[in-house]
């Protein structure tokens, strides 16, 4: 049955997912951000960008995006005689953020080119309950749901540990996750509900809530004692350079509580079996005293 199965991932997430299953191997198609774990660098990439960010600042990006969208020219695109090519009977998508992914639109459209008959899984988590599932959903269609169950056990143990663990500490600082800098955003969806499964009080934001842009001063309001920067898309190398660009501005002048960076693209961003790793990271963050560190150096740091 798995040898059958042609799978074109269209989510670094689902990327993620397939691999965890052990069927990197019906991997033939994935998209331009897939580039996790390193086995999959080879597989047919069949996504672009429409907007090349290389050397960009978070605020042109955020201008770019936005004056894309509000055009309706979308930001990605399908390159349809790739996906021809690799011929795929099971396509991995999502509908939860246009900005995150192909479109769901555009993938019914590309879809609408190719020959036979393919299968169209598409995946909305808004809370980590959402991103297990995905992973049994996937094992389901793709008979490997031993495995999918083995990873999901695994995942709710590492979890209630953390949350078992976390309770022990009298505190729940208040902590602020932000997915993006310039304007600064704050970290949705399951985001919430990662803090307080680690040990702290969400400064803002509601479990399930998607992320939204703030204002300085409502992030000020919020009095948030730890704040991590989990930027959507970059990794922890960036995200510092991107913080170094901006300490200087009124906020972080004045802001007097602790600073973290992260690896968000790996860690919080991407609903798929990393987020777990999320949870930890947090955990030690908010609770060190409790938390002995197992995150390598390029997980996180705190940078104030």
């Amino acid at each position: 049955m798995k040898a059958e199965i042609r799978i074109c991932s269209l989510l670094p997430s689902t990327t993620e997912i397939v691999c965890e299953l052990g069927l990197q191997k019906n991997l033939v198609g994935i998209t331009h951000e897939c580039d996790y774990p390193s086995e999959i660098l080879d597989v047919q990439v069949v996504t672009k960008s429409l907007i090349d960010h290389t050397g960009s600042t978070s605020s042109q990006i955020n201008t770019h995006i936005s004056e894309a969208l509000h055009k309706g020219s979308g930001i990605y695109a399908i390159d349809n005689e790739a996906l021809s090519r690799v011929d795929p009977t099971m396509i991995l998508t999502q509908e939860l953020c246009e900005v995150c992914a192909v479109s769901y639109t555009l993938v019914e459209e590309s879809v609408r080119t190719l020959g036979g008959d393919q299968k169209i899984l598409s995946f909305e988590p808004s809370n980590l309950a959402g991103i297990l599932d995905s992973i049994l959903q996937i094992g389901k269609q793709t008979n490997t749901e031993s495995k999918a169950s083995e990873i999901v056990d695994q995942s709710h143990s590492r979890l209630d540990f953390v949350k078992s663990e976390s309770l022990k500490s009298p505190k729940t600082p208040r902590v602020l996750g932000l997915e993006w800098l310039d304007p600064p955003f704050i970290g949705g969806h399951w985001v919430p509900e990662m803090i307080e499964i680690a040990g702290g009080t969400p400064a803002l934001g509601k479990r399930e809530e998607p992320s939204r842009q703030v204002s300085w001063e409502e992030v000020s309001k919020s009095s948030p004692e730890i704040i991590v920067l989990m930027v959507c898309g970059f990794d922890l190398a960036r995200t510092i350079e991107e913080f170094d660009l901006l300490k200087e501005s009124d906020f972080w002048k004045q802001y007097d509580g602790e600073i973290y960076a992260v690896d968000g693209s790996a860690y919080f961003s991407r609903p798929g079996p990393r987020i777990i790793d999320g949870v930890e990271i947090l955990a030690e963050i908010i609770n060190p005293n409790i938390f002995t560190r197992k995150t390598d150096a390029n997980g996180w740091k705190k940078i104030n």
